[in-house]
């Protein structure tokens, strides 16, 4: 393998790594409060403090990375993920659990992180292939790692799931200080603490809306004090950057249309995604007695699972073939386009364990196109040293997706129930309303991506690594 193929290689075993993360705990999700000696509401934290950490690290991340090295931020947020994997392997309380997992999620920025270094480091021919690929992990990595945790849960203790994501982590420490170089692209200046607490704020109050509101009212006191915190912080923030010479966010370039319409469609296209993951594990797993449910345990379901995230590891170079051809534009629209069809498809293939299977890989296929092309589409708009943030920005954009469908899809699942066997359940409508949002969610983003302005090839905005200096300024691309 030569030196590009290293690189490429390495960071995608990164990222992988690092959306595991977000798996890693679904199988001790019913056993947690037992385990912790806590109550449910309390052991939810354990994936709520993921998702807070990943969605403020990961921008902030991002800028570190364009300010002070990509490599060297690379390297600090896999050694956070190793420390608090280790933290919550040696845990067996609720603080310390939900703040390993805190620190597990300030990893998330290592996904954008690499697409930057990618672009930096590799020639213009391995670019678009290895972006969709790294692009491809978030989804890789957590449809594989469902049912390697849930052997491990069901076969081990459970706190060994934590060490060997620590030792994972380590290695890939290892291999980033081994083969990966670092980039000599930088953008001198400041690092913006005041757009980066503004920012924090602002989408811990918004997150905790979306994640905990069903839980604590939509109309309770704290979720609209919370809601009101988020849009008056957000609003004062987005004024502050404007404002700033070197921000955190450049928003300038954020509202161009090819950057603005990317991240919406992010958006909706994180809140599709998500939507099977909530709906096919719940139908697999569910007893028979209910009318709908398959009855196969938590291995099985993932297992069924792990063949969309093999898929999408296939299918990323096609996209990025697809881009170079004609345009990452066109690699979204057919991703959108596939999502919504294997959906629509989905609410009648739920009454056997290889009509899911298909129709998760269908979904996924979907999800690989749409979700390579979109880095694509971003490091075409903006200067070559504002990659990092640019990419965090974008795959924040794809958490609160996910986000909002979690919290959307739990509200439907839990209000339309059924009882069986003296236990209540989603009914079958339930899930099938939330397979046709997750439908909609992917026309609506089909419909946000036509008025992404079309480009071609996605080597048209890179600049050759042979025409950057060592230790020069920040290159910045004619856009």
């Amino acid at each position: 393998m030569d030196r590009a193929g290293s690189v490429v290689a390495v960071l995608a075993f990164c990222g992988v790594v690092v959306a595991l993360m977000q798996t890693l705990v679904v199988p001790l999700l019913p056993n947690l409060p037992k385990l912790l000696d806590t109550s449910p509401a309390n052991a939810s934290w354990v994936v709520t403090a993921t998702l807070l950490s990943g969605a403020v690290c990961t921008p902030v991340m991002g800028r570190l990375g364009d300010m002070f090295g990509k490599r060297r931020i690379l390297i600090v947020s896999l050694g956070l993920m190793v420390a608090g994997s280790v933290l919550c392997a040696l845990s067996d309380t609720l603080l310390p659990m939900v703040l390993g997992r805190f620190l597990q999620g300030a990893s998330f920025g290592v996904i954008p992180l690499g697409i930057s270094i990618m672009r930096d480091e590799l020639p213009p021919a391995k670019l678009g292939s290895s972006i969709a690929l790294m692009s491809a992990t978030l989804g890789i990595g957590g449809a594989i790692g469902l049912p390697v945790a849930a052997l491990i849960a069901q076969n081990a203790d459970w706190h060994m799931m934590f060490w060997a994501a620590g030792a994972i982590g380590a290695l890939d420490v290892v291999l980033v200080l081994l083969l990966v170089p670092e980039s000599p692209v930088r953008l001198p200046g400041r690092f913006d603490f005041a757009g980066a607490g503004g920012l924090s704020v602002g989408l811990v109050a918004l997150l905790l809306v979306i994640t905990k509101g069903a839980d604590w009212g939509w109309g309770s006191t704290v979720t609209l004090v919370l809601l009101a915190v988020a849009a008056v912080v957000l609003a004062g923030w987005g004024w502050l950057e404007l404002r700033t010479a070197q921000p955190l966010v450049d928003l300038r370039i954020s509202v161009k249309p090819q950057v603005l319409f990317t991240n919406l469609a992010s958006v909706v296209v994180g809140f599709a995604m998500f939507a099977q993951s909530l709906v096919f594990p719940q139908v697999l797993m569910n007893p028979e007695n209910t009318g709908y449910g398959l009855g196969k345990s938590m291995v099985v379901a993932g297992l069924c699972m792990a063949p969309s995230g093999i898929v999408m590891m296939l299918v990323s170079p096609l996209s990025a073939r697809l881009s170079a051809a004609r345009g990452p534009k066109v690699s979204l629209l057919v991703g959108t386009l596939v999502i919504a069809i294997g959906y629509a498809l989905s609410v009648f293939m739920l009454d056997a364990v290889w009509k899911i299977v298909a129709m998760a890989v269908l979904s996924a296929v979907g999800v690989a196109l749409a979700y390579a092309a979109m880095p694509s589409l971003i490091m075409q708009a903006v200067p070559i040293g504002e990659t990092g943030s640019a990419t965090g920005l974008n795959t924040l954009m794809r958490s609160i997706g996910t986000s909002t469908s979690s919290a959307v899809i739990g509200v439907v699942l839990a209000n339309m129930t059924m009882r069986a066997g003296g236990r209540e359940f989603p009914s079958h409508d339930a899930f099938v309303t939330a397979l046709w949002l997750g439908c909609g969610a992917a026309v609506l983003g089909l419909l946000v991506a036509l008025f992404i302005p079309g480009r071609k090839p996605v080597e048209a905005a890179q600049i050759p690594t042979q025409n950057r200096k060592e230790g020069s300024p920040a290159v910045r691309t004619a856009t």
